[in-house]
């Protein structure tokens, strides 16, 4: 999909030419609180002065001084090519969503294979199961071929075995997923298993479904923004 280079108070963005090929995990820069509604900082409430300057961040787009708001941290969910301006609160977010994009989403662009059962049938098939390029689909590949958007996904539950009081041992075996069929208000259900012989890799698998737990979170999140 092709990019422009666009510039805004924020910073260099690199985005799509059309927005319907964003990512479904992206996030729209935030209006920011106009300087004259601000005349304090809205974390320690210092007054802004000649000396002390007012900055925005970047993600939640709130007034701060420089000490409250100094960290300069990637935010590839907003498409900044360079990192930026954040308060500690958001900076402490984005810090943790680097993780997602330096690890999980290759893991989910590589992808797994699992067996697959679609709505109420008690057969199964063996596919390979992968985020694609883009972002915007998953593929799955076997037998049979489905491409399903991601903005169509309704839930995801994410299946696990083992348990403790502390939870701690738990691991990822499956999920069910439940998306909307395009052009239509039909919710179709699909069943992923992880194999049990030699074929399927279950480390592997385990950290796909651990990634799209992840990817399902940020989804949600750009929804209710």
């Amino acid at each position: 999909d092709a990019k422009k280079l666009v510039r805004s108070p924020s910073g260099l963005r690199m985005v799509p030419e059309h927005r319907a090929a964003r990512s479904p995990f992206g996030l729209d820069e935030p209006p920011w609180v106009p300087d004259k509604e601000c005349p304090r900082c809205m974390q320690c409430d210092t007054k802004f002065d000649f000396i002390t300057r007012k900055h925005h961040c970047r993600r939640c787009g709130k007034c701060f001084c420089d000490k409250c708001c100094s960290k300069k941290v990637p935010l590839p969910r907003m498409c900044f090519v360079d990192p930026v301006r954040q308060c500690a609160e958001c900076a402490l977010v984005s810090q943790k969503e680097t993780e997602f994009y330096d690890r999980q989403l290759k893991v989910l662009m590589n992808g797994a294979t699992f067996f697959v059962t679609l709505g109420t049938s008690d057969k199964s098939e063996l596919m390979v199961c992968r985020l694609s390029n883009n972002q915007r689909y998953l593929v799955l590949d076997g037998d049979s071929h489905y491409e399903i958007e991601i903005v169509q996904i309704s839930t995801v539950q994410i299946l696990t075995e083992g348990f403790t009081p502390g939870g701690g041992n738990t691991r990822a075996i499956g999920m069910i997923l439940q998306y909307k069929v395009p052009g239509s208000e039909e919710v179709t259900q699909m069943k992923f298993t992880a194999g049990e012989d030699f074929s399927c890799n279950k480390k592997l698998s385990a950290a796909w479904l651990a990634a799209m737990h992840k990817a399902t979170k940020l989804l949600y999140e750009s929804r209710d923004q």
